[in-house]
């Protein structure tokens, strides 16, 4: 029978790496309190509530999803910049790229009479092209428990390797059932889909996804956390949703002006106030920070 395994927060980040690169898919317990889950609800629930259902069986017609929460949620903000999150980024996505960034942020709310989700890969949002590297990190934290029985998020353990035409049997999936505050962390190439929900109680998470520097985002932050937006945000977290440079010539821009009023090739934090670089090519935060 396959299994995640569970960890606590302060178990050795090499083991965490080591089950995840195995099986696709790891657990960690009580990352963060019922406080900070309760702060996060009261900034993201208006939005919730108002969001609307999926219009197909793969999206979930008894599925929301509420995105755009760098700009709604400062709680979120917290998550995205998460320390063991980031740390695993890190050892998982910088083999591949020289800045990784933000893919997604979005609650996905889980209702009654939801049947179960096509069992797929995250990774598919590229079409077929990646299957040589792993591109992305993905993250669900529980905002309430996971259980069978309300849709806990349906994995195959090992998948992370297999063809994606295989079909997968129920007898190689496991749900991830945790407690309110847990996260799941799990590769944009284990196979996996959310569970059916046969509760009168929704199911809440928060779907936080990372992705190698050089590819496009699934939620395109520059529109969801536009300028006048971003520049009042942490120059970390800047850099983390796209205001950066991706490598030497990768997301420059040339800003609207009048001839000569303005540069011509500037990296993407100066639309957001912030110095020009006095060179073309990587910005380095942590050097403009100690300007």
């Amino acid at each position: 029978m396959p299994e995640i395994q569970y960890f606590n927060v302060a178990d050795p980040k090499d083991k965490m790496l080591s089950s995840l690169r195995r099986d696709g898919a790891i657990i960690v317990k009580d990352v963060v309190d019922e406080y900070f889950i309760e702060s996060l609800r009261r900034e993201t629930d208006p939005y919730m509530e108002l969001s609307r259902p999926g219009q197909d069986e793969f999206s979930g017609k008894y599925t929301t999803r509420t995105g755009g929460l760098v700009s709604r949620s400062s709680k979120c903000r917290e998550l995205i910049q998460h320390k063991l999150v980031l740390g695993i980024c890190d050892e998982l996505l910088l083999e591949h790229c020289g800045r990784y960034q933000l893919h997604l942020t979005q609650i996905i709310r889980v209702k009654p009479k939801e049947t179960k989700q096509l069992i797929h890969k995250d990774k598919w949002a590229w079409g077929n092209d990646l299957n040589h590297l792993e591109p992305q990190l993905n993250t669900i934290w529980a905002l309430n428990e996971f259980t069978i029985l309300n849709g806990a998020t349906r994995i195959a353990p090992g998948s992370s390797n297999w063809d994606d035409k295989r079909e997968i049997t129920e007898e190689e999936i496991v749900q991830a059932e945790m407690k309110t505050g847990s996260v799941l962390i799990y590769t944009g190439s284990v196979f996996h889909g959310a569970g059916s929900n046969e509760t009168n109680t929704d199911r809440i998470g928060l779907n936080i996804t990372y992705t190698l520097g050089w590819l496009r985002q699934e939620e395109n932050q520059y529109l969801s956390t536009p300028p006048h937006i971003a520049k009042e945000l942490d120059p970390k977290l800047l850099k983390l949703i796209g205001y950066s440079m991706g490598n030497y010539s990768l997301g420059y821009y040339t800003p609207p002006g009048k001839p000569g009023e303005l540069p011509e090739v500037v990296p993407p934090q100066y639309a957001v106030g912030l110095k020009e670089s006095p060179s073309f090519g990587y910005v380095n935060y942590e050097e403009k920070e100690n300007e």
